[in-house]
């Protein structure tokens, strides 16, 4: 199989020079890397130092650069999409690759996230790479169960079904996408299995800078969540459950919220999307308002 790694980017160059050194520690290396940025500053001195790094660039919104990698990689068989600030365990590619061979009738895996720091202040890198380091692979190093979507930060997709069917990423999930992940996956899993592997695993450091404004994403929180449950690709149970939750989160915590999560702006977000549910005009583009 020829695997590529595809990274959208945006104002992290620092962070993003880690993420490329660690991939040279794979032990099954990947057949290209692709990194999509939007301005120069994104990859500031990075072309110099991975030359065999393939940079290009798209308009700013990671469903368009993702698609932009997707655009690029004709002669390859599967693609494994990483955040710009998730540092994969060695065996992460050579593990999704056996399983991909072993399985098939699998056209999306997502691996073992054993630290995340999106759900905190965040990890920085050097305590990252010594969370790998400490790890151990479950016994079954190859283990893998059905899951419902792949997560974003980590997730391989099969091409020949991605290309059959047209399957991109719904460029109307603007900037970070919220849930873009989740609806491209589920569509792409309507022809085959979703899997979740024991044996890739990494660290998703949660980096904070680069990331939208509170007030923005607390309108996607709500409004993707209706979009893709009107679109069919995510339950309405699902939909309904995931904006109330975080409507509820945003209010418990605005009054003490963490430092590192604007919760005031998010639970205004929430609210103004629910104004626009009420109104008729609510659409993840309408973010770009805000």
């Amino acid at each position: 199989m020829r695997i590529a790694i595809g990274i959208a980017t945006r104002g992290r160059a620092a962070i993003l020079g880690e993420v490329l050194a660690e991939l040279a520690r794979q032990a099954r290396a990947p057949d290209r890397v692709l990194v999509c940025h939007v301005t120069p500053d994104d990859i500031a001195g990075l072309p110099d130092r991975f030359p065999a790094v393939q940079f290009l660039a798209a308009p700013a919104g990671l469903p368009r650069q993702r698609n932009a990698i997707l655009d690029a990689l004709g002669d390859c068989d599967a693609v494994l999409f990483l955040d710009d600030d998730f540092l994969p365990a060695p065996d992460y590619l050579r593990v999704t690759e056996a399983v991909l061979r072993a399985h098939p009738d699998c056209v999306c895996t997502t691996g073992t996230v054993i630290a995340d720091g999106a759900k905190g202040p965040g990890i920085e890198v050097a305590e990252g790479r010594a969370l790998l380091a400490a790890d151990r692979s479950p016994d079954d190093a190859l283990a893998a169960a059905p899951h419902f979507n792949g997560y974003g930060c980590n997730m391989a997709l099969r091409l020949a079904p991605m290309r059959a069917h047209a399957l991109r990423f719904d460029e109307a999930l603007p900037l970070y996408g919220w849930y873009e992940d989740l609806d491209l996956t589920r569509r792409l899993g309507v022809h085959g299995a979703i899997l979740r592997l024991a044996g890739a695993r990494g660290v998703h450091l949660g980096t904070k800078a680069g990331r939208v404004p509170g007030v923005r994403l607390g309108y996607s929180q709500v409004a993707n969540a209706i979009y893709l449950a009107r679109k069919g690709c995510y339950p309405w149970n699902r939909a309904l459950r995931s904006a109330a939750r975080h409507l509820a989160m945003n209010a418990a915590r605005a009054l003490a919220p963490e430092p590192w999560v604007d919760r005031a702006g998010r639970l205004r977000g929430n609210l103004i999307a629910l104004a626009d549910l009420l109104r008729g005009r609510m659409h993840p583009m309408r973010v770009l308002e805000l």
